[in-house]
Formats: structure tokens, sequence, C-alpha cells
């Protein structure tokens, strides 16, 4: 406290109480401590000051000379303590204060009216942050209005209070989004820019504010001029906030949202970095407890979650999180922004359950909904958004769980949120489009028709309020026919299907060639019109409807889910009306699949293996049935090629030969980099809810252009491309490879030769016999891998039985005609639920016949390329290849099993003396040491649990000591290239439940990881019993000049289960497979 501080409170205490001028030198202390406070930031003088304002005021009844000024330094006082502490009872005791200084300036105090004026405004404004009360702001616009009636131009005020003037009605142009508020904003900007000349103190901040609403009215109207100003002014600002500047950090923050946006619409990544470069440094410049940290913090968890929407980074995803919680954190309870950070961490949690499908990210992201919408009453300015958000969370966990009361609390939130958007506001639309879909979608679930009604007329509203013109008159179009043909469907009133015809007539003309929409319009208007044929039999009905699917052909690249689902329209409706159209519909949606991922590229998270699940389903094996009928046998094998396998074909036809074409030169090197950035850039603009189409095309071009230029390079040509029969024959360069498989309309097997046609054997079975071949037998060997019993034996052989009576006995009779039984090699390539049932194993299993295994020796591949490519693996090197065994017999987590120690020790024995052995047993057997050891051996023998996860097959995994070795772990890629490995643990063939063509086992990542040759189960193994299948392997995987050769592991354990076929149950016998070369 300063010196004339102390004489004054000294004075004061000599004063006799009720001293005429005391009130007087009370304010006079008061301010003194105000000021003390304001250069020491000690709470305990700002304190004072109000206590001994607050008796000045006291002293002074109503006409005393000192009252008016305490009523000006007390609110402000008050007011200042509320900015500190938050307490709200401060901030309204300021108002009524103001108050009672602005009556006692009448009009004609111009001074202190125009004073007390702005402080009331300015203390209202504050009040409706806090509380949302609308009149608060509604009332500081008046009270800022009369003011600047006070200031003409001339005025030294004048700046001030058209400044004043602007931030309030952008703000009410926030709340009620009237773009006249923003507009004349915008125009008391300018002027007030205009006062403030290069060298003006205030200058900064009126190019600050300018910017920001510039920026909010190309937010509205979408004019890029509006925005490359704001840009202009943002850099003009920050360069007058040199290094140190206390406004340095919220000029980069302001210029960091704006680049952001520039990115938004033009796509350059690096202005995104920049963006998120000026954000960490506008946090660095925030020291714990600064009073923008949180903002910042929310702002770069912002601008992360973008750039993982652009680059699939999910570390960016994870760090925006974690910023997210750090935010929270300075926002406990009571905190006036907590809800805007509980609100932006459910946002991201939601997004990151969507990528992993850990539906505990998605429960807390509605609990944090809740959290904020409870905090945000009604009367909350943004309640109307909490309401959204929590509604369209719970949507999403009623689809993944299915659970109707999401649905229906999802629906109640949806109507609570139109109510706060009346006609005329600008989320009206989207609150309309909301309830209608939601409605739409419970009637598809209950079937009551009053939910579809509601749709309709919701839909109808919103096309009102996107005429001809609009950006989205297209999509309200196209959502209001969906719902109009929906309830034909219902009532089957003709006047529906015709005006749903109209709809979607008229929103296909808005969608020309192209556009990247135009497949959605196409999917729904030829099911209209073949639903008009059905009714009337008018030949030009289905005459346009396949005309129409017919120009999907036209489309050159597929980017959207949409595009595959329309080409799925067509097959349903070519197959339906047997249509001769069929093939190529079925041509044209699988070349749609491959597109669609080349774009979307690859994840390993449950949710996409669901939606890539869902796309898929049946299609490549069903594709592989119609190219039957129609005798197009080799684009049959093509379709089936294309279809199956799709996580691991797109690994080795996308990301193996960017990184190949990266390694061919400088030219590749640049053309994989140019490739990989305008597909996340195109990427960003197909997962956008604005319309981007002019965007989207001139990316697809430049796609296109680099596709076109990779092609070009040696060794390249079919980069993207389908492969060609006759590159996929070379699969049987060392024997058949037999195609088994299960389609809708039929299941057919296909030998594949090497210098034949392919030859056809239609199979006397149908789908649903097939899977019920399969529940039966998966129910049979549920319990396998106990070596007490012969374990349902009589069972276990009417299943083989069967097989060979309608599947595999057809075959042979076959296949005799090319290749001789007595020891040849085939190989097995099932489709669905063949893959599930051992093949290998059928026969009529009577005595003196003969079973397969008699006749040929069995392996396995999930795709003909993936035999290719295990065939085309060369080492790298001539070094004597490393062999490891990895034992864990002992996991923390997990049953022992007493066996692994001695069935190391005999792979040891018999392999020690050829090749340079290492063993990793029980506490040395941990994830890390046995990723190290496949990084650097070429041979492995696995001995442990195998666990399976057939909800989330990437989590299936090897059990170490300490946790899962994951297929996530082991498709990493490697130094070395591997040749062989045992995997001698339960259930490594078991794959994806959902989808079993798509091969995501343990078995089939350890082949695409690199190794040639593996053995792996398809059921539980025990662990005695296969410790004597591998010694009687090993013995017979030495060739003739003393080495082991991983070619050999096919015909090693055919001899070693036939030496022990009398020692071992039949399941037992029958549970280990051999895939790869």
């Amino acid at each position: 406290m300063g010196d004339n501080t102390e004489q004054l409170r000294a004075f004061l205490e000599g004063y006799l109480s009720g001293h005429s001028d005391q009130s007087l030198y009370l304010s006079k202390l008061a301010l003194s401590l105000y000021r003390s406070f304001q250069q020491s930031g000690v709470l305990s003088d700002l304190d004072g000051a109000i206590v001994l304002d607050q008796a000045a005021l006291a002293l002074c009844p109503p006409g005393h000379s000192n009252q008016s000024d305490s009523l000006n330094s007390l609110p402000i006082y008050l007011y200042t303590r509320f900015e500190q502490m938050g307490v709200l009872c401060d901030l309204d005791e300021a108002i009524d204060l103001d108050r009672a200084a602005l009556a006692l300036h009448p009009h004609g105090h111009s001074l202190n009216q125009s004073l007390s004026l702005h402080n009331l405004a300015i203390h209202l404004y504050a009040r409706f942050q806090q509380r949302g009360v609308l009149c608060d702001l509604d009332e500081a616009i008046d009270l800022d209005q009369a003011a600047l009636a006070l200031h003409p131009p001339g005025h030294a005020n004048r700046s001030a209070s058209l400044h004043n003037l602007a931030i309030h009605l952008y703000a009410r142009f926030e709340q009620r989004g009237v773009l006249s508020d923003l507009d004349e904003a915008i125009d008391l900007d300018r002027a007030a820019l205009t006062l403030r000349p290069p060298g003006h103190s205030n200058r900064s901040s009126s190019l600050n504010n300018l910017a920001i609403h510039l920026y909010a009215r190309f937010e509205q109207r979408g004019a890029l001029s509006d925005l490359d100003e704001a840009i202009d002014l943002d850099q003009a600002a920050l360069a007058l906030y040199p290094p140190g500047h206390s406004n340095q950090s919220s000029s980069l923050h302001n210029l960091a949202i704006h680049l952001y946006a520039r990115f938004q619409q033009r796509g350059v990544l690096s202005d995104l970095d920049e963006a998120i470069d000026l954000d960490q440094t506008a946090l660095a410049l925030c020291p714990p407890g600064h009073s923008n940290q949180s903002l910042f913090l929310n702002n770069l968890a912002n601008h992360l979650y973008a750039r993982f929407q652009q680059r699939g980074v999910i570390s960016d995803l994870d760090e925006a999180i974690d910023l997210d919680r750090a935010a929270l954190a300075l926002h406990p309870p009571g905190h006036s922004n907590q809800s805007i950070s509980l609100n932006s961490l459910a946002i991201h949690l939601y997004a990151r359950s969507e990528q992993r499908g850990i539906l505990s990210d998605l429960n807390e992201a509605i609990d944090l909904d809740r959290a904020a919408l409870a905090l945000r009453p009604p009367g909350h300015s943004n309640r109307a958004s909490s309401l959204n958000n929590l509604a369209n969370h719970l949507y999403a966990r009623f689809q993944q769980r299915g659970v109707l009361c999401d649905l229906d609390e999802a629906i109640d939130l949806d109507q609570a949120a139109l109510a706060l958007h009346p006609p005329g506001h600008s989320d009206r639309s989207a609150s309309l489009n909301n309830l209608a879909n939601h409605l739409y979608t419970r009637f598809q679930q209950r079937g009551v028709l009053s939910d579809l009604d509601e749709a309709i007329d919701l839909d109808r509203a919103a096309l009102t309020l996107h005429p001809p013109g609009h950006s989205n008159h297209s999509s309200s179009l196209n959502s209001l026919a969906s719902d109009l043909y929906a309830r034909f469907e219902q009532r089957g009133v003709l006047s529906d299907l015709d005006e749903a015809i109209d709809l979607d007539q008229a929103a296909l003309v808005l969608r020309p060639p192209g556009h990247p929409n135009r497949s959605q319009s196409i999917q729904s208007l030829a099911p209209s019109l073949l639903a008009r044929f059905k009714q009337h039999a008018q030949s030009s009905d289905l005459n346009d409807a396949f005309d129409l699917y017919g120009q999907l052909s036209q489309v050159s690249h597929a980017m959207l889910h949409g595009d595959l689902l329309a080409a799925k329209s067509w097959i349903i409706s070519a197959e339906k009306l047997n249509h001769s159209s069929a093939l190529a519909a079925y041509q044209i949606a699988l070349k749609f699949l491959a597109d669609w991922q080349h774009v979307t590229g690859l994840s390993s998270s449950s949710h996409y293996f669901d939606v890539v699940s869902k796309a898929t389903s049946s299609l490549a094996m069903d594709a592989f049935s119609c190219g039957v009928r129609y005798g197009a046998l080799e684009t049959a094998v093509v379709l089936v090629e294309q279809g199956r396998a799709v996580f691991w074909t797109q690994l080795a036809h996308f990301h193996t030969p960017l990184d190949e074409i990266s390694a061919s030169g400088d030219i590749g090197k640049t053309l994989a980099a140019e490739f990989e950035e305008v597909s996340l850039h195109l990427r960003a603009m197909l997962e956008s809810s604005e319309d981007k189409t002019s965007q989207i095309g001139q990316l697809t071009k430049q796609r296109d252009d680099v596709i076109s230029r990779i092609r070009m390079l040696p060794d390249f040509s079919r980069f993207l491309l389908p492969p060609l029969f006759s590159d996929l024959q070379q699969a049987a360069e060392d024997g058949p490879v037999i195609i088994v498989n299960v389609g809708q309309r039929s299941c057919d097997a296909m030998i594949i030769l090497i210098a034949k046609d392919p030859v056809h054997v239609p199979l006397d079975i149908a789908q649903s016999d097939v899977l019920e071949l399969s529940k039966k037998f998966q129910s049979h060997i549920s319990n396998a891998g106990s070596s007490d019993n012969r374990l349902y034996e009589i069972e276990i052989v009417s299943v083989l039985r069967t097989l060979w009576e309608r599947v595999v006995g057809p075959i042979v009779e076959t296949l005799r005609q090319f290749v001789k039984p007595g020891g040849s090699r085939i190989w097995w390539c099932p489709t669905a639920e063949f893959a599930l049932l051992p093949l290998h194993a059928a026969g009529p299993y009577v005595k003196k016949s003969r079973n397969f295994p008699d006749l040929y020796i069995s392996s396995y591949t999930p795709t003909l390329a993936a035999l290719i490519r295990a065939r085309q693996q060369i080492a790298k090197d001539a070094s004597t290849p490393q062999f490891v065994a990895i034992g864990q017999g002992n996991p923390d987590d997990g049953k022992a099993l007493p066996h692994v120690a001695a069935e190391v020790d005999d792979v040891a024995h018999r392999v020690a003396p050829i090749l340079p052995f290492t063993s990793l047993m029980d506490s040395d057997a941990t994830i890390q040491r046995a990723l190290d050891a496949l990084n650097t051996h070429q041979w492995v023998h696995l001995a442990c649990h195998g666990m399976p996860n057939r909800e989330k097959p990437f989590e299936s995994s090897f059990m170490m000591r300490d946790g899962p070795l994951t297929i996530t772990d082991i498709i990493r890629p490697r130094l070395l290239t591997p040749e062989f490995a045992f995997l001698s643990a339960c259930h490594t063939t078991v794959g994806y439940e959902s989808s079993p063509d798509e091969s995501i086992h343990l078995a089939a990542a350890m082949q695409f990881s690199g190794f040639r040759s593996v053995i792996g189960s398809m059921w539980s193994v025990d662990d005695e019993v296969v410790g004597k299948i591998v010694s009687a392997f090993y013995d017979n995987m030495v060739d003739g000049s003393g080495k082991l050769d991983c070619r050999r592991a096919a015909v090693a354990l055919h001899k070693a289960v036939k030496k022990l076929r009398k020692k071992i149950p039949l399941e037992q016998q029958i549970v280990l497979v051999h895939i790869g070369v």
C-alpha cells in the first residue's frame, strides 16, 4: 500500500465520527486501495476498496453531492472482483448500482450519462455471458446505442462506443442468427478502425474485432473475400504485438482459427499445420493459471482433431482428448466454461469410439453430454447445441446396441432442440433434418406409421427452407423422396410413389454426371421406377431404371460409401428380375469397393470392420456365383478375388506398393507423396458435412492424374487396378488351387490349373445347408483339446462324410482328370462358411475306402494373390536363417500349459544341429521380446495359448507372460524376409465372426506379415498331443541336403499326422492345417 494511502488512513482515523467530508475521504482511500490491487493483485486490497466504497455510499443519502461518485466507482470494483472470483452476486450488485447511477444522470448530463450507459451495458453483457439471458444482451445494445448517440463524429469517445456496440451486436447475432446484426457490427468495426489509424493505442483491438466479425460473416455467407480480409487483419494485429506482449497469445489464437478455416476451404495442409503451430505457441505463452490457458487447450485440441480427420493419425486424436481433459480440469463444477469443455471432450471421445469401436468412449461421451446439458438449462444460449449433440450420440449408441430407449430419448431431444430453433433461425433446417431422420429410423424399427408421417412433414418443412438454388436443395429433395417411397411401400398409395419419383428426378438434375452424390440419387430413383413398373407394367419405367443403373459404370472412381450402395441396389434389382446386367452390376460394385477403400484408407478398428463386413457381406461370393451362371469363369475368379480378405488385399495392393514406389527413385518418391497428400485432402472433402462438390471434382482429377503417372513407372502399370486372371492363375504353379464358394444362388467349386482354363464343379448343396453344417461342426469341436477321450468322434465323422458326399467327393472326381491321387499337393481356397469346415479331412470314413488325406496333400490359402506373394518372397540376403522357439506355458493371466517346455526342448533337439537356434521361455517370453524375436528370426515356433477375439479380430493374440501379443503388433513392417511359423496354439485360424471371409486371424496375420509358410489350428489343440505331432513334423522337415525348407511344411505335417493316426484322437489329427507355399 502506497504512502498516499497510509496518509489518508491516518487522517481519517483522526476525524470525528459523522464528519461532513468522511464519505469523500473513504472514497479516496477506496480508490487508492483499488489502484494498489491493480498493481499487486492482492485481493484483500480489492475487498478493502469495496468495503470502504460501500461505507462511503452509506454516508451519502439521496441528493448528496458525493453519491454519484460512489455509485460510479463501486460497480467497477464489484465487477473487477466478479472477474477475479466469479461470484455472480457481485455482478448483480454492480448492475443495480449502475442503474441507480444512471437514474442520477438524466438526459442532458452527457458526460456522466454516457459513462453510466457504458458501465451498465458492459456489466449487463457480462451477466448475459454468465447466464445466457438474452434480455440482458438486448438491454446492453440499447444502452450502447444511447451512448453512441452522445458521441457524435469528432467526439473523443466515439471509437470506444462504436467498438462496444459492435461487440454486443455480434454476440446477439451469435444467439439469434440475424445477419443484419452481424452486418451492422462490421460497419461499426470499420468506422472504429478508421478512427484508430496506425500508431493509435487501440488499433490492434479494432483489427482483431473486425477480423473476428468478418470471419463470422464468412461462415454464414461463404464469401472468401471476408476470410482473406480477416487473415490480413489478423496478421496486421499480430505484427503490433512484439514478443512478450500480453495480447500476443490472443492474436496467435485468432490467426490460427482463421488459417484453419482457410485450410477447410482450400485444402492446403500447411495451413492446418501452421494453425497447430500457432496454437502451441499461444499455449506456451500461457503459464499454468493463465486465464486463457483453457481456451488455448480447447482450440489446440480441436485443430489436432481436425488433423486427425485429415491424416488419420490416431495419436493426434489421443492428444486432443488429453488436452480436453486438461481443459476440463481447469473448469471445475461451477466454472462458467465447464459446459464448453464437457462438450468438446464428448465430441472427441465420440470420434474415437467410431475409430476404435470402444463402447466405453461412446458411453463417456454421452455422460459428458448429459453433464453439459444440465449446465445449460432452459433459456441458456447453447442449450440447443447440447440437445443436438446428446441426441446424435444416443442415436449412435442405438445403432451400436439396438436399444430402442436410446432412440426414443434422441427423438425427444431432437424435438426439444427444434423448439429452440423457431422459423427464421439459421439452424432450424438442420434440426428438422435430424428429427426426420431419427423418426424414420424408429419407423423402421417399430413400424408405427405416425412416425413416418411426421418425418415426411418435417422433410417438407426442411425443403421449404432449401429452395431452388440452395446448396442443400438436392439433399432435401432426396430425403423427402426416400420417406415418401417408404410410405408407398406401407400403404400402397400411388400418389406417394409418383411424388417420390418426381422429387428424385428433380434431385438428379441437380446432380449431373461427376457430382459426388449422383449415385445416391440413382439409388433412390431406380428402385422407385421399378416399383412403378411392377404396378403399371410400363416398359419405359423398367428401361429407365436400368439405364440409370448403367450410368454407374461411367463413374471413374467411386469415392463415397453411397456409390457402393447404389451398385448393390443395382445387383439386387438385376438378380430379382433376372436382368442381363447382373454380372456388370457385380463388376461395378467390386470396383467401387476397391475405390472406396483406396480413399478411406485402412483401419484395424472393429468399427471399420463392421462397416466393411456390412458393405461387402456376400458380395464377392455372389459375384462368383453369377459369373459361373453366365459361363464367365475367369471373370468369376477375378471378382471373388477382389472382394475377399479385403484388409489384407488392401495392405498388399495399396500400402506396400506405395513403399515400393517411394523406393524406386526420386520420381517415385515424389509421386507417392503426392498421391498420399491428394488422397488425404479428398477424404476430408468426402467426409465433410458441407457441400464440397467443386473441391471433390478438382481433387478427383488431381488424383487420377497422379495415378496415371504412377502407372507409367516400370513395374507399376497395374497400380490400384484389379488383378488379371492370367496373373491369378500363377497361384497354381505348384499344384491346383480349388476355390470352394458359397453363394446365395448356388454353391460351386472352381479348379484353377496353371496352363488350362478354370474348371467348374457344381455342388449339390445350398447356402443354408453349408451354414447348418458349419454350425453343427463348430458345436461338435467346441470342447476339443482334451486328450482323455475321443471327443464326439461319431458326430465329427458324420460331418466329414457329408462334406465328402456333397462337396469334396464331386471335386475329387473332376480333379482326378488333371492330378493323379497319391501324394500330389493341392490348395484349398474356401469362402464364407466353407472356411470354417475341414475340407482337407473329408471322406467316406468306411473300411477299404480312401479319405481325402489318403489322396492328396492339402494346404490352404485365403486368396490366390496371397499364395502368389508367398512364392515371390525371397530372402533379402544369403546369410544363414535364424530359428527362435517361443514357449509360454505359465502366463500371468491364464491356465498353465504343462507340456510347453518339453515341446520346445523337442524342437531344439531337432533344429539346433541345423540352424542357429534361440529359445524364449516363460519369464523371457514377454510381448516385447517376442516382437524383437519375430523381427530378427526367419523361422519361428510358437507354443502358447492362442486367444481368438471374434468380435474384435485385431485383438486376437498369443498369450505372453505379461499379456497378449496381438495381430496389431504382429503386422508391423519387418526388416527380414521371414520363412516359416509353426503356431502351436489354439484357434489360430479362427477369424472375424460376422465375416469369416476376411481371414483376420493369427495364422493369416503371420502369412501377410511375410511368413511364406504357416501351420495353424482350426480349433483347440491338446497340449500333450500337439507335442507329439511337432516332434514328428520336424523329423520330416529336413530335406535331402540336411537343410530346413519351408516348402516341405505341408508334406511334413501330412507325414506326421499319418504316422500318429492310430495314436491320437481324430479331431486332433485334423486340427492343424498348412497355409502358404
